[in-house]
């Protein structure tokens, strides 16, 4: 099992985290092995014990994993201790402040992103594939934070393993609806050979930046690239597979 962490979460004290690839469970075929998503054509058996064996690997006193129903938004919940909802709800992200809990994201080139705040106790896991970053997930979460107490120099920011701009051609549209909603956006896509290439990882991090977001850690990870063992959307399309697994992305306050 390969577990990848952000040097800046890792030297909290109080706080479990990890960014984890796809080796080390029991799927098999297209989802081998350590497949998380509910979501995904796999053995629905087989998900359940993958996702037993990242709790494990979190911490002895987890609870079981809260994820959500991703659907590339900018929609967020926020647990407390008076949360109740036993319906998975429709989002992509999850903040918390409850300890034991651990919350995650699913991905499989989008990044997902773990946030901490060091003096309000509070976690975030974001999905953002570049449909919630474009809407504004990343804002949107911090944003609610800062509502509840936080304060945007207590905060941590990693960013997960995710798609490479090398890996990530586009189209001229996609290109414009950003040009469209910012000029300044062009700095994002890279022209090489006729081909056209968009920067998610930068995307977010500027993102991150201009809501005064000063501590973030990039984990420069390409989950395009097979030697890296993660799942891939566009590398299933690639393949001609009708599905593929998905990463899971943890964090928890212990």
């Amino acid at each position: 099992m390969k577990l990848f962490r952000s040097k800046k979460l890792t030297k909290i004290k109080n706080l479990k985290h990890g960014f984890f690839n796809s080796v080390g469970g029991q799927s098999k075929d297209i989802y081998k092995s350590l497949n998380c998503g509910p979501g995904s054509k796999d053995n629905k058996k087989n998900i359940k014990k993958n996702l037993q064996i990242v709790k494990k690997k979190i911490s002895k006193k987890a609870k079981n994993i809260f994820l959500v129903h991703q659907i590339h938004s900018n929609k967020f919940i926020f647990i407390d201790k008076n949360y109740d909802n036993k319906d998975k709800p429709k989002a992509d992200a999850i903040i918390t402040n409850r300890k034991n809990l651990p919350i995650a994201v699913l991905t499989a080139d989008c990044a997902p992103i773990l946030i901490y705040d060091d003096k309000m106790k509070m976690i975030a896991a974001i999905h953002a594939g570049w449909k919630g970053a474009f809407k504004g997930i990343i804002a949107k979460v911090i944003k609610f934070m800062i509502k509840k107490g936080c304060k945007s120099e207590n905060i941590t920011a990693a960013i997960g393993p995710s798609i490479s701009q090398k890996n990530y051609e586009v189209k001229k549209d996609f290109k414009m609806k950003f040009i469209q909603k910012n000029k300044k956006n062009y700095i994002f896509f890279k022209d090489k050979k006729n081909k056209l290439y968009f920067d998610l990882t930068k995307y977010i991090y500027t993102s991150l930046k201009t809501i005064k977001i000063k501590n973030i850690d990039i984990l420069k990870i390409d989950t395009f690239n097979k030697k890296n063992k993660f799942f891939s959307a566009r590398r299933a399309l690639e393949l001609n597979h009708d599905d593929y697994g998905r990463n899971i992305s943890i964090i928890m306050l212990n």
